[in-house]
């Protein structure tokens, strides 16, 4: 088993024959990730990388039942590409966009409310099952297929995570970059309800950083249901100046809230395993499953 994507995803991307969409969708394909479709409007009709382009994301479900959507589109449109792959009931969508105005991701949380559908980022690394499925930006040579979730706010720490983890011999079962923005898709919480139901997973690892409030709801939600498999979580910033923006829009340390202390103790408090180094991280993994 596997959360939120696996052998059985059927994948189109929205954006593919731009630069960044054609070079990530190549190597999902070269992966094993069964990417029947692209939408470009406007260049329905045609064929890049070998996957059938439609106009719009209700005519490539119609052509080839895919059920998940990548998305490659620039801030301007991004938000009316997420919409538009919920209103074509997506089980699942990714998107790795960058700064798409909070306005129109207020429009994209209204639209996530009367569906089903699950949204992951934006400003996300994706999702990824190794050997299965790989919707976004996540390295694929350093990940093998294994037992530990990871799930994330920053980019680069999880490839990290990723690589401690597969040297350890654990590997991974699904990697989630929930994203760094403010207003996002899915969060740590929903995160740790689906590993906990997927047998393949045995332990999960958390890398959050400063700002924002998803880790100490994820150390409540902890607290309040008894988890079945350790967690292991890492906090990046613990030397972030209040007031600042850290590279992130969402890692932004207000005076008495969001630091990264503050939210070890909280996770500490509710029982969650704290790795004290990035370069930790998978050695604390493999000492609490022994």
């Amino acid at each position: 088993m596997a959360i939120l994507v696996g052998e059985q995803t059927r994948v189109l991307c929205q954006g593919i024959t731009g630069r960044q969409g054609s070079f990530h969708v190549q190597r999902a394909i070269d992966k094993g990730t069964r990417v029947v479709a692209g939408v470009v409007p406007g260049k329905g009709g045609h064929t890049h990388l070998g996957v059938p382009v439609f106009d719009s994301v209700a005519e490539a479900v119609a052509a080839t039942q895919a059920n998940a959507s990548m998305v490659f589109v620039p801030p301007p449109a991004a938000a009316d590409a997420i919409v538009e792959s919920i209103q074509a009931n997506m089980a699942v969508i990714t998107c790795v966009t960058e700064r798409i105005p909070m306005i129109d991701m207020v429009r994209v949380k209204r639209a996530l409310r009367h569906s089903q559908t699950k949204l992951i980022g934006p400003n996300s690394i994706g999702v990824f099952t190794p050997g299965e499925c790989r919707m976004g930006v996540m390295p694929l040579d350093i990940a093998t297929p294994g037992c530990i979730g990871l799930m994330s706010r920053a980019g680069t720490l999880s490839y990290e995570a990723i690589a401690q983890t597969t040297a350890q011999g654990l590997g991974q079962s699904t990697c989630v970059g929930i994203g760094a923005d403010i207003i996002r898709g899915i969060d740590f919480v929903d995160c740790l309800k689906l590993f906990a139901d997927d047998d393949k997973t045995r332990g999960v690892v958390m890398l959050g950083e400063v700002g924002g409030g998803a880790e100490e709801e994820a150390a409540q939600y902890l607290k309040e249901n008894p988890y079945p498999k350790p967690v292991v979580a890492y906090i990046a910033g613990q030397f972030a100046p209040p007031g600042r923006r850290m590279g992130h829009a969402g890692a932004i340390v207000m005076p008495g809230s969001g630091t990264a202390r503050a939210k070890i103790n909280r996770l500490m408090s509710a029982g969650v395993h704290i790795a004290d180094s990035p370069m930790t991280i998978g050695s604390t993994m493999a000492e609490v499953l022994i």
